[in-house]
């Protein structure tokens, strides 16, 4: 019951912040909007690009920003300020998995950001532009299974990185250089597979793809059946590969807490 309750305040804490949630969906829609019109001019000559046509590109960009107002968050700056300033230790003796609460507390967040940003603005989205939406409800549940997956990846992969303040005391720069190849290799500005040959092999090893990337194909109808079943399962195996090592980490954190400024 603990949990539930800090999800449920969470949710109440970003619902206390109105103007965020106005601001929030202005701003992905002019993500989306900013990228629609580049992507026109691109395509201006042309019917198809990368096996893509002007429509399915309109829509990838559309959930693909869309769907980051889900999964964002920050939790590894969240952990990283808390071991910095000592709050970790009075964390430690209460009665919860200090982990296991950043997580459903950043569940709380992703709620909050489903119901009140991505649902709506995906709504004006798709009223604004000509985007494809998909006709089978298999394809939504789908969609939505990898959605709560690439939510899982960035959670996991945001405590890695918060956790390693435990050990570098300062690791900011970390945290903005995996910000930024996050952003860029997950297939939020563009689908991967436009990416050149060398650098998509190098992605298919990292954990990046299954945030974006998949989810978008999935929706799109880039990736159907088998193939949608198989980027699911990866998307799985990455999760409990990245519970994994934050789990270790934790493990080991504890043991070396050094309390900065407290």
């Amino acid at each position: 019951m603990a949990y539930v309750e800090m999800i449920r305040i969470r949710f109440l804490t970003m619902l206390a912040y109105r103007l965020n949630y106005f601001s929030g969906i202005f701003t992905y829609i002019i993500y989306t909007g900013g990228y629609y019109f580049l992507w026109s001019a691109v395509y201006a000559n042309r019917t198809s690009l990368g096996g893509m046509t002007a429509g399915a590109m309109t829509t990838y960009l559309a959930v693909s920003w869309m769907t980051r107002s889900f999964y964002f968050n920050n939790l590894d700056r969240e952990i990283a300020d808390e071991i910095k300033s000592g709050a970790v230790a009075i964390q430690l003796i209460r009665p919860y998995n200090y982990l296991a609460g950043k997580l459903v507390s950043a569940m709380g967040e992703g709620l909050f950001r489903l119901l009140f940003w991505m649902i709506p603005g995906m709504a004006v989205a798709a009223f604004l532009f000509p985007v494809e939406l998909p006709t089978s409800p298999a394809t939504y549940g789908l969609w939505a299974f990898a959605g709560l997956m690439a939510f899982l990846v960035n959670a996991l992969l945001n405590a890695v990185f918060g956790l390693l303040t435990f050990f570098l005391h300062n690791a900011q720069g970390l945290r903005w250089a995996k910000s930024l190849a996050t952003d860029l290799l997950s297939g939020l500005f563009l689908p991967l597979h436009f990416y050149p040959d060398w650098l998509q092999v190098i992605i298919r090893w990292l954990p990046f793809q299954t945030i974006s990337y998949l989810p978008n194909m999935i929706f799109t109808g880039g990736l159907r059946g088998h193939d949608a079943w198989a980027a699911i399962g990866l998307q799985a195996a990455w999760v409990v590969g990245l519970a994994a090592l934050t789990w270790r980490l934790w493990l080991r954190a504890r043991r070396y807490l050094v309390v900065q400024g407290g």
